[in-house]
């Protein structure tokens, strides 16, 4: 193609020197961007019947466009009249040929704050690679979509359908949809871990159709996250149990406010937080589903299920990129990962409110009804902490630095230790409620009832 690209130039006369048609090619391609599409189409007709090298023989004429659309867009072959543009021309107009190719090196990142994880997350591209094959899920037909556990509205008889379904939802207390409305805006706010994805250096998408393993496995997981907002949204409106404009106001706020997991762009750290996070959300979605299912529910149970079972698969494949970090760079995983314990797991749902003053404490108040129902404790997160260590085999990893292994010892006694707070921490608390009804609080979501 280069080669192609460089005889095209090269051969044009007009190549050392601006021309008219150079300021006709500007002026088109600005047009072009902001014309309607059936003024661009009229404009390309009148261009091929008027055309002045319309005598040019039809063989030159041939060859000259299959080298122009090398290298120029089809949006601007739409709008130009190809055998008038060179190589350069177009080059010095939109300053690249702007192919696949050098349109995704342009975008790529050449300088890190991390350049030896970087290192270490090429040449992780196959576990990338072989995690997106083989953990993700086919898509399309053959995957499981929202609408598959859901009433069909367009059958007959849904009226009846959607009955039984709201008189099994109907049986769910108040404070168990409080914390399935707080799991679920939790999965809206995916833009925002998308994002976060991102960031990570070595791992992102800089055309947002890149070819890379990473790209792949970013927007593949990104498009199964997907379906668990959208199935958890439409199940809390089919129920009518839930104030759904409010529920959409704390989702709109929490998408805008953000979050920071203190990952700092670093990959090291944004996959321990994934390996953490991932499995944290599957532990609140199965035990959101047991409720359901002591309740009566058979719908939110299976829901939550058919979630929990897509969090459960996202949890290995990002333990399973740490633990090849680890065989690569010990010393550098070890050390970030102490460090993000010592800040402690942010979750990703904190900055939730729904825009009034009263709903500032919104996710301490939902944290405290999950903690009440046993849905996410703090028992869950020392037990966490415990999986990640066996997982990675913390316990028996050798040949670290001195200052690796002092991380090393310090992680592997922090399963134990923050067990004993929690314990503690709960014990307390029951104390404190013995005999008495636990402080409920409001929660718009729900109408302002009480849970």
């Amino acid at each position: 193609m280069n080669q192609a690209m460089t005889t095209a130039g090269n051969n044009n006369p007009t190549n050392n020197a601006p021309s008219s048609l150079t300021v006709m090619f500007a002026t088109t391609a600005c047009w072009m961007l902001l014309a309607s599409p059936a003024t661009v189409s009229a404009f390309v007709t009148t261009r091929q019947t008027a055309s002045p090298l319309s005598s040019s023989s039809s063989q030159q004429q041939q060859q000259q466009q299959q080298r122009y659309r090398k290298f120029t867009p089809s949006s601007l072959r739409v709008a130009v009249d190809p055998t008038v543009v060179t190589k350069k021309e177009y080059q010095d107009i939109c300053g690249t040929d702007f192919d696949g190719d050098s349109l995704e090196k342009r975008l790529s990142a050449t300088k890190f704050l991390y350049p030896k994880h970087v290192e270490v997350i090429q040449d992780l591209e196959q576990a990338a690679a072989d995690a997106a094959e083989n953990i993700l899920l086919e898509t399309g037909e053959k995957a499981w979509q929202p609408q598959d556990y859901l009433p069909d509205l367009s059958k007959e008889g849904w009226e009846e359908e959607v009955k039984e379904f709201r008189a099994m939802a109907k049986e769910i207390p108040d404070d168990v949809f409080v914390v399935l409305v707080g799991d679920m805006v939790t999965e809206e706010a995916l833009p925002t871990y998308q994002t976060l994805l991102n960031t990570f250096e070595g791992c992102d998408d800089p055309t947002g159709t890149s070819d890379s393993a990473w790209a792949k496995w970013s927007r593949g997981w990104t498009s199964e996250e997907n379906r668990h907002g959208d199935l958890l949204n439409k199940y809390l409106y089919l129920t009518g149990r839930c104030d759904m404009r409010n529920i959409e106001v704390t989702i709109q706020h929490l998408i805008t406010n953000g979050f920071n997991p203190g990952a700092k762009k670093d990959p090291y750290r944004g996959f321990v937080y994934t390996s953490f996070q991932e499995r944290a959300t599957k532990i609140s979605h199965g035990n959101v589903g047991k409720l359901a299912r002591t309740h009566g529910d058979a719908n939110l149970n299976r829901i939550c299920a058919k979630i929990a079972g897509d969090e459960g698969r996202h949890e290995v494949a990002y333990q399973s990129f740490c633990e090849e970090i680890l065989k690569r760079d010990p010393d550098g995983l070890i050390l970030e990962l102490g460090d993000v314990m010592r800040g402690q797991i942010t979750m990703p749902a904190e900055n939730m409110n729904d825009g009034t003053p009263a709903t500032e404490n919104l996710y301490t108040d939902f944290s405290e009804v999950a903690q009440r129902l046993g849905v996410y404790t703090a028992i869950d997160y020392a037990d966490i902490l415990k999986h990640l260590v066996k997982r990675w085999d913390l316990e028996h990893l050798e040949g670290l630095s001195s200052e690796a292994e002092k991380e090393r010892e310090y992680i592997c006694r922090l399963p134990e230790r923050y067990l004993k707070l929690a314990e503690r921490s709960m014990n307390k608390k029951k104390k404190e409620l013995a005999g008495k009804e636990p402080t409920k609080k409001q929660f718009g979501w729900i109408y302002n009832r009480y849970a």
